[in-house]
């Protein structure tokens, strides 16, 4: 008689799919550099030029507000797990591209469409290593001060737990990033400041309503 497999959390299933497409969105949306009104003037009030973002960083506090989600509603083990999975599909997307660049275009594609996707699509390897580091590093680190955090507060102050741990989270993904990525190509001290400033602004305010949504919206999936 086979052994039944064993049974997945409707949550754990629903988040996992959610987490794997933010880990491929995240690098595309990322092209594109943003700018927040209020959060931008903030630059110019602490010596810097106004502050813009990259918009990648929307699917990347999706990803920390639905592993901390599955910290809470499964553990720490669980949630790590799917930091360690979201490789897969991070390092897959980006092999991916890589093949399709390589293939030739039609020959009835406009040239300005050829030369849109490549400028999109092709980052330098410095990019996509510090993509890679900076994301394994920093989500392992979310959920760790999350989870550690819940063992001495037990599962109060959920708001407090998600937005002190993404707030450090994105201080460290932010210094790995920018470093591995340009250090030595151009001085990066501005946008270190910058990118940090706006990410751990953006954490504070964004993350504990979303992981309220998720993790309630989890836990009515799982009673269903």
């Amino acid at each position: 008689m086979e052994t039944p497999a064993p049974a997945i959390p409707r949550s754990l299933f629903a988040l996992s799919i959610f987490y794997g497409g933010m880990v491929c969105i995240a690098g595309v949306l990322g092209n594109k550099q943003v700018s927040l009104g209020p959060i931008s003037a903030i630059g110019p009030m602490v010596g810097l030029g106004p502050l813009a973002i990259e918009a990648g960083i929307f699917a990347f506090l999706l990803l920390v507000a639905v592993s901390s989600a599955v910290a809470e509603l499964h553990g720490a083990k669980i949630a790590n797990g799917l930091v360690r999975w979201g490789f897969v599909p991070l390092i897959g997307s980006i092999l991916l591209a890589l093949v399709v660049l390589a293939l030739p275009a039609a020959a009835d594609m406009a040239p300005e469409r050829q030369d849109a996707f490549k400028m999109m699509m092709l980052a330098t390897p410095r990019i996509w290593v510090g993509g890679i580091i900076s994301y394994g590093i920093s989500q392992t680190l979310n959920v760790t001060i999350f989870s550690y955090l819940k063992g001495r507060e037990g599962s109060t102050l959920l708001w407090l737990r998600a937005g002190l741990s993404s707030v450090l989270s994105q201080i460290v993904d932010t210094l790995l990033f920018v470093t591995i990525a340009f250090y030595g190509v151009f001085p990066i001290r501005e946008l270190l400041l910058g990118q940090m400033l706006t990410k751990v602004v953006l954490s504070a305010v964004l993350i504990p309503p979303l992981i309220y949504l998720l993790v309630a919206f989890g836990r009515r999936l799982d009673r269903a």
